[in-house]
């Protein structure tokens, strides 16, 4: 298997930390990915030019979810997706959530990187900066503990994602609105395969 993406992607790091968890990390091949380069050999694979895609068998698959739950499948099924049933659909609404929250952080850092000083539109920062504090005070309001050991489902390795590239991005100080979550992340860190592999590069 390859793997297209970065390391600075919350995205990918879903994915390559799903592959420790299944067990596959040493069957998948990273490829460097830059979408922002028109020679990258992304648009060839994936139309939209998007990470992470994932080539298995002379097969693409993306986005991110779609990768987690062939993982998943490939591991024999209901690992870190329920197979059936309102655990299943739990699960993959809150992980839709977490999705959620890193397409909103993601919009602030191009809002920032892609528009000159003169157009930064302050009020669409705003929008999304507010999209990702309602999504961590509602994770938060359930006091969450992490207690699934090896084995997160999705919804849990988007969570531990977003907190760390809030932290990487700095795009929301998420302990000013969710501090319960530190707890839970640390005990997600000690807990999980791949988790330090995967953080994102220091700045």
């Amino acid at each position: 298997m390859q793997l297209r993406s970065s390391p600075s992607s919350p995205f990918g790091r879903k994915v390559k930390m799903a592959t420790y968890i299944l067990g596959f990390a040493d069957q998948v091949t990273p490829v460097l990915t830059d979408t922002m380069d028109p020679n990258d050999g992304i648009c060839k694979v994936n139309p939209l030019g998007k990470i992470p895609a994932l080539e298995d068998d002379g097969y693409t698959y993306y986005d991110s979810r779609v990768i987690m739950e062939y993982l998943d499948a490939k591991a024999g099924g209901g690992k870190i997706i329920p197979a059936a049933g309102a655990a299943r659909y739990d699960v993959l609404t809150r992980a839709a959530l977490m999705d959620g929250i890193l397409d909103a952080a993601i919009l602030v850092i191009y809002e920032r990187r892609m528009r000159p000083e003169d157009k930064y539109v302050d009020s669409v920062v705003e929008r999304q900066r507010g999209k990702i504090i309602r999504g961590l005070e509602l994770v938060a309001a359930s006091n969450p503990i992490y207690k699934n050991g090896a084995m997160p489902d999705v919804a849990e390795i988007g969570l531990a994602c977003v907190l760390d590239y809030l932290d990487f991005r700095k795009q929301v100080n998420w302990r000013d609105h969710a501090p319960n979550l530190a707890g839970w992340l640390a005990d997600f860190a000690a807990a999980v395969p791949g988790y330090d592999e995967s953080l994102p590069p220091k700045e």
